[in-house]
């Protein structure tokens, strides 16, 4: 058991921190968090880890290709500002976020692609063969795909059969099997306030605790607390 501090800047910290037009990245990861994937796309250690293993278990891994992961502030600029010349705005805002608003800048978020693809902004990624089997086993994993077409109302993004998102297990699979996008699992797990009522999945307990100053809390040897990005923090504790 230790004792925890809840500070007010670590709710933007997390693989489960909601990042949108409406709650904008706070900082970048470090680099020291970061490590290269494959072909110079860098993604989050917990996040390059699971997406290796999830490439172990399909036969012709080599077909799927990482086409964006990490992306930096000014990267994030280019790449917009490219796309307004090039494309115009309408297809930009349906298709790059804006920058701070971007998941690609927290690099937890990978594009996926085929062999031979090179389209930076749409790679093509569909529901066939290996994409099924990418998809299914996604979130055991940690991953979802993050913008459905039935969401789009909610997340403001076109949907991207390419974009996934670490948000690390069990929540992976919630988030999956109640056909939630992030917005909607945040907005859920307020019904599961730390410490009386937790939400309970699998050997997992998750408990939602709004941000309070000075706030002190007692964490098991396997918790994991991560911010939300929005007003507090996600407790996934394991039972044992």
């Amino acid at each position: 058991m230790r004792k925890v501090v809840l500070k007010e800047k670590d709710i933007s910290l997390g693989n489960l921190i909601l990042v949108n037009s409406y709650y904008k990245l706070k900082r970048e990861p470090k680099k020291s968090s970061l490590q290269e994937f494959k072909n110079n796309v860098f993604l989050d250690n917990e996040c390059c880890y699971n997406l290796k293993e999830i490439l172990k278990k399909i036969p012709n891994q080599e077909e799927i290709i990482p086409v964006s992961g990490f992306r930096t502030k000014k990267e994030q600029i280019n790449l917009y500002t490219i796309s307004l010349k090039e494309n115009g705005e309408d297809f930009t805002k349906r298709y790059i976020a804006f920058p701070n608003t971007s998941e690609h800048q927290t690099g937890l978020a990978i594009d996926l692609g085929l062999k031979g693809e090179n389209d930076l902004i749409r790679p093509r990624f569909p529901n066939n063969k290996l994409g099924k089997q990418f998809r299914h086993l996604a979130s055991s994993y940690g991953f979802i795909e993050r913008y459905k077409e039935n969401k789009v109302n909610i997340t403001k993004i076109a949907a991207e059969m390419w974009h996934f998102r670490y948000v690390s297990f069990p929540h992976s699979k919630i988030i999956t099997e109640k056909d939630f996008c992030l917005e909607e699992y945040h907005d859920y797990l307020k019904q599961f306030p730390y410490p009386d009522k937790p939400l309970k999945y699998q050997n997992y307990e998750i408990y939602y605790l709004k941000y309070q100053k000075n706030k002190k809390i007692m964490l098991q040897d396997k918790d994991e607390l991560s911010g939300n990005n929005i007003d507090g923090f996600i407790l996934t504790r394991m039972i044992i």
